[in-house]
């Protein structure tokens, strides 16, 4: 896509589209990625901002910023059975957590757009043990979460409790499935984290681990008010996408949505 904003909004609005949020993958951890990354943040955050208008702070488009998953090879080839060796250190935790309420401030002060951190399966923050010590070091007015069902799953916590967890924190939200018998599967081989993907572990939404059903009605039961982006990742050469996406549309019809 090209990268300057008015051209892009021109591009969307001529065929009915907007965004709802971009991602900046920053390698918070090393303080020397934290200038690099805030300009990314904010060339990203001017785009969406084009295309979003100024009323993003409210549920509208969102800078979702995230570490520099699948780069570091010890949290790919351990996705999905993270354990507390695999973990940031304490200066590491105090470098990333300053990383990210400096990029959040900039996106704000620059254009006004909120800024929501994604755990991710392949990063330094996916489990939910870190997905929580991350938001408890972390502005509450400056960083959301964007939570994702699916990478929740298979980092090991329960889609439905995680919404309840950390629902106060909650500005974006992926709907992913994660398969029960990919993952045990992965798990069980050792498989890194692509090649947990590319076996189809978030491949279509239903008869996975996640509970749309009652995922769906924990949303319409708080004040939740922002965006619901479906992902579904289907590997390469294994299916037919335009069947994938009608099942998912089906399924979220089927609970009202």
């Amino acid at each position: 896509m090209p990268e300057t904003p008015d051209l892009v909004a021109s591009m969307l609005q001529s065929r009915g589209l907007s965004m709802v949020g971009a991602l900046v993958p920053i390698a918070l951890a090393d303080r020397a990625n934290h200038r690099v990354g805030i300009r990314s943040a904010i060339k990203t955050a001017r785009v969406l901002a084009a295309c979003d208008g100024p009323d993003a702070w409210n549920g509208g488009a969102q800078v979702v910023l995230a570490d520099a998953n699948g780069k570091n090879a010890m949290r790919v080839e351990n996705a999905g059975r993270i354990r507390p060796e695999h973990g940031l250190s304490d200066d590491e935790w105090r470098a990333f957590a300053e990383g990210a309420n400096l990029v959040a401030k900039a996106v704000k002060d620059e254009t006004g757009l909120r800024t929501s951190f994604h755990h991710h399966c392949a990063g330094f923050i996916e489990t939910p043990e870190e997905t929580e010590r991350l938001l408890e070091m972390t502005d509450p007015d400056l960083v959301g979460l964007c939570y994702d069902t699916g990478h929740y799953a298979y980092a090991g916590g329960d889609a439905l409790d995680g919404l309840r967890r950390f629902r106060e924190r909650i500005s974006h939200v992926h709907f992913k499935d994660c398969h029960p018998s990919i993952a045990e599967e992965a798990r069980a081989n050792g498989w890194s984290y692509f090649d947990a993907v590319g076996n189809g572990l978030f491949f279509t939404l239903g008869g996975g681990l996640v509970d749309f059903a009652a995922v769906v009605d924990e949303v319409r039961g708080s004040d939740y008010s922002g965006w619901i982006v479906v992902e579904d990742e289907l590997p390469p050469g294994k299916g037919d996408a335009f069947e994938a996406n009608r099942n998912d549309r089906e399924l979220l019809r089927g609970l009202g949505i």
